[in-house]
């Protein structure tokens, strides 16, 4: 496996967890169309790798990602005036491209949240399987106090909280802090300081580990499909998937381990 050479990423391969830095640090890691196409290009890298099991998302210079780059409207906005007439569509679509595909990525996503957590950042941090937030880290949907709209994030949104609390949040841009991530469900844990939350993050790839490889993958593809297939027709195939499970490798070493009372062979 060979990882894509990016301009906007810092990319740090630790055994089996890849590191992800958004490296924009002077517009607060604002998301611009390279970086779009290079966590994709990212994704698209390692998916099918079952060497790496986690996936840490994180961003450089105290924040995390302060929505989209301005720029890229810009530039949007000249090739609609010079006939485009998909221009934003296509800029716009792209960033939910990525988004859909970080979410079916199938390790495991974990985000850091400092600093800015907004608009694409905001995105991010609601398709992540562990979201660890710093209590000072500030969450909103800003686009609609700009004119625009949530477009592409809104949906994992009312996914991740509720159609109830996605209203509120879109339709009035407030802004608020870790401890509301965490009452809202946007955030499974908060932490009060950077060695809190490197802690958290450490503790959480422990756990990781912990889980079978092959396992983790089959239960995220289960629980994404709630909801999107008949209840019947998902039990079915899950039952198949627990006796495919329980004959495979895994299955046998994670019971021989059980009752040997020793670590699993890929707990490390």
């Amino acid at each position: 496996m060979t990882l894509p050479t990016t301009e906007t990423l810092n990319l740090n391969l630790d055994g089996p967890v890849l590191h992800i830095t958004l490296n924009r640090p002077e517009s607060r890691n604002a998301m611009s169309l390279t970086m779009v196409n290079e966590l994709m290009a990212v994704f698209e890298s390692v998916k099918d790798d079952t060497s790496i099991r986690a996936l840490v998302l994180r961003g450089a210079g105290g924040h995390f990602c302060a929505g989209g780059d301005i720029k890229d409207m810009a530039g949007a906005r000249q090739k609609a005036a010079a006939g485009d007439s998909d221009a934003y569509v296509s800029l716009n679509r792209r960033f939910g491209e990525m988004i859909t595909a970080a979410n079916q990525q199938p390790q495991v996503i974990i985000t850091v949240l400092e600093g800015a957590v907004l608009g694409g950042g905001f995105g991010l941090a609601c398709i992540s399987d562990v979201a660890i937030a710093h209590a000072d880290a500030t969450f909103g949907l800003p686009e609609t106090g700009l004119g625009v709209i949530p477009a592409q994030i809104a949906p994992f949104v009312v996914e991740r909280i509720g159609l109830t609390q996605a209203r509120r949040l879109a339709l009035t841009g407030i802004r608020f802090q870790g401890n509301d991530a965490l009452r809202l469900g946007i955030v499974h844990e908060v932490a009060s300081d950077e060695s809190e939350l490197q802690t958290a993050l450490e503790n959480t790839l422990k756990a990781v580990r912990r889980c079978a490889p092959n396992a983790n993958r089959v239960t995220k593809a289960l629980v994404l499909k709630v909801g999107q297939e008949p209840m019947d027709t998902l039990l079915d195939q899950a039952a198949v998937d627990f006796a495919n499970a329980v004959n495979g490798e895994e299955g046998q070493e994670g019971t021989m381990a059980f009752v040997q009372k020793r670590p699993a062979s890929w707990n490390q």
